[in-house]
């Protein structure tokens, strides 16, 4: 992921209202150790949140190529780390992406960027799976698209119910993923491949 220019300006009223939330907590924001924290804590929120300044489908685009073979392309298992929109909580975890080409194919590392894209967002992640496949149903032509996710949420872990061993799976698909179960089992043995 490239690394954002930060905005002094932007960066200095996010920290003041780090500076103030420490307050309300409890905290001394003077103390040596919280000195610099409400600064480190703005960049830090401004670069987990940049998909807010990027365009999907652009990204997308710039590599879709000719392609007249694959009855099915899988890329597996690309790692994300995302904000709960509920509780501003880390979720993080891995989506797996099936597409059947129809005449044309999308480089793969822009695949991993689109995923970025959305993820570095307020989030949650039922949305984010379906953005994910319905952005790329949009960006190519294709006969469908399916997308896996499974994700640890820190607001289940640390907060709340505090169950530690849990996790959420997702999927959503469209085109012959839709229409043919057959063809979304097949996929979802091959993610055990």
């Amino acid at each position: 992921m490239m690394k954002i220019e930060h905005d002094e300006k932007l960066i200095a009223e996010i920290a003041g209202h780090y500076r103030e939330i420490l307050r309300l907590i409890g905290e001394d924001p003077e103390r040596e150790g919280l000195l610099k924290t409400p600064e480190r804590a703005a960049k830090a929120l401004v670069d987990i949140t940049q998909g807010y300044h990027q365009k999907p489908l652009e990204i997308a685009r710039k590599a879709i190529f000719e392609h007249a073979g694959s009855r099915i392309v899988i890329v597996k298992d690309i790692e994300f780390y995302s904000m709960c929109e509920h509780h501003i909580l880390p979720f993080f975890g891995k989506i797996t992406i099936g597409y059947i080409p129809k005449g044309k194919m999308i480089g793969l590392s822009k695949l991993a960027r689109i995923v970025e894209s959305f993820a570095r967002r307020l989030q949650v992640q039922e949305r984010l799976t379906a953005q994910v496949c319905s952005l790329l149903a949009e960006a190519m032509p294709t006969d469908g698209v399916i997308v896996a996710c499974n994700a640890e949420h820190l607001c289940m872990k640390m907060r709340g119910v505090e169950k530690q061993d849990s996790s959420t799976t997702t999927f959503d698909y469209c085109g012959r993923f839709e229409k043919e179960p057959a063809l979304r089992e097949e996929f979802i043995r091959l993610l055990n491949f």
